[in-house]
């Protein structure tokens, strides 16, 4: 318990001297230096210097020792992979982003599995006991009776049970799958906007929809694991394929980036087109494009009123490749106001792609830290 309380202090506050850790906790200081032996002996904290400049012998500074393990935080999505390395201060020692070149589950967890290698390798850090927790942003809910994921439609080959399994023979036992929208929810709370609400939503609108709830400062789960699968909202446009509203939900398929690129092609746009490029013709004055960019800032606007009346949050903070597009967040606030019965501040995210891999690191450091002082 002292080596426990200790280990926090230092945590916070370092670096710290033996008699500011003894002051802090109560201990004696007997005490605080044995504590301090045997941690500094299990490579958990180190000497950081001296203090000098005060009254009397120069006092030992102790502060963590950061390559006491590792935190791997990967987002898996359709187009891309992300991933992040974190030491266990919470310094980020490495980064990578890849298309994926796959439609498989398999193809899938081989891609996780070098970009786990590389980053690893980036940071010096070779794949042993020293990674403390991976976590792994994806689409859809995580079934704890079946130990796979639910409602990644958009993922083929995601939701087999044997996908948990891989990932914890490739990355260890110590590896958890959450929602990618959940933990980018997280993120925002302690490093974006949300920092200065209790309650906000956090909405992603790109190849699928979903959105991480905070209330009251604590991450909102659900009875289910679902709260926030907002695909499944019974908001639709009238071009929407049935097919897709089964299987996706229906704001997903009339509101992610294949709905608006279906939507731009029955009103006319022609060539290669993507989310991104009607959103861009709509800017250059493009009529057909506005009108798709219109409907679509509409069909979220009821989806978010619903949201609305039911919590009342603060702030909708709005990231995905659809939700910070320029411009677009204004356009949804306009119509929102007309529907609801108050009006949250919209924003869009200031942490760009990699929010769920900030997220995945945000919940794997306080589940390392968990295991790290559970071991003292």
């Amino acid at each position: 318990m002292n080596e426990q309380l200790l280990l926090e202090r230092v945590r916070d506050a370092a670096p710290v001297s033996r008699p500011e850790l003894a002051r802090a906790t109560g201990l004696s200081k007997p005490t605080v230096a044995l504590a301090l032996s045997s941690l500094e002996r299990d490579g958990l904290v180190r000497v950081a210097g001296h203090r000098t400049g005060v009254r009397g012998p120069s006092a030992v500074l102790y502060e963590l020792r950061p390559e006491a393990g590792f935190i791997l935080g990967l987002d898996v999505g359709r187009e891309y992979i992300r991933g992040a390395l974190a030491d266990l201060s919470g310094a980020v020692r490495a980064r990578a982003s890849r298309r994926s070149q796959t439609s498989s589950g398999r193809g899938r967890l081989k891609e996780l599995a070098s970009l786990g290698d590389d980053l690893l390798r980036s940071a010096g850090a070779p794949r042993s006991r020293r990674v403390l927790q991976t976590v792994v942003g994806s689409p859809g809910v995580f079934d704890p009776v079946r130990g796979a994921v639910r409602m990644a439609g958009n993922l083929p080959g995601w939701e087999a049970p044997s996908v948990l399994t891989e990932l914890r023979r490739t990355f260890g036992e110590e590896t958890v799958i959450e929602n990618d929208v959940d933990v980018a929810a997280v993120a925002e709370r302690d490093h974006g906007h949300g920092r200065d609400a209790a309650t906000f939503a956090f909405v992603s609108i790109g190849t699928g929809i979903g959105m991480g709830l905070v209330i009251d400062g604590q991450l909102h789960r659900g009875a289910h694991g679902g709260a926030g699968e907002i695909a499944y909202l019974p908001v639709t446009a009238g071009s929407a394929d049935p097919r897709d509203v089964r299987s996706r939900g229906a704001l997903e398929a009339s509101a992610s980036s294949s709905a608006i690129v279906r939507a731009a092609r029955e009103v006319g746009l022609d060539g290669y087109l993507s989310a991104q490029r009607v959103f861009a013709a709509a800017a250059a004055g493009d009529e057909r494009a506005r009108r798709v960019v219109e409907e679509e800032a509409t069909l979220l606007a009821k989806a978010l009123a619903s949201i609305v009346a039911v919590v009342d949050p603060e702030l909708i903070v709005l990231g995905g490749g659809i939700g910070g597009a320029p411009g677009f967040a204004a356009q949804v606030a306009a119509k929102l106001s007309r529907l609801a019965p108050f009006a949250p501040e919209i924003r869009v995210t200031a942490l760009g792609q990699d929010a769920v891999v900030d997220g995945c690191l945000a919940v794997g450091l306080e589940q390392a830290w968990q295991r790290v002082l559970a071991s003292r």
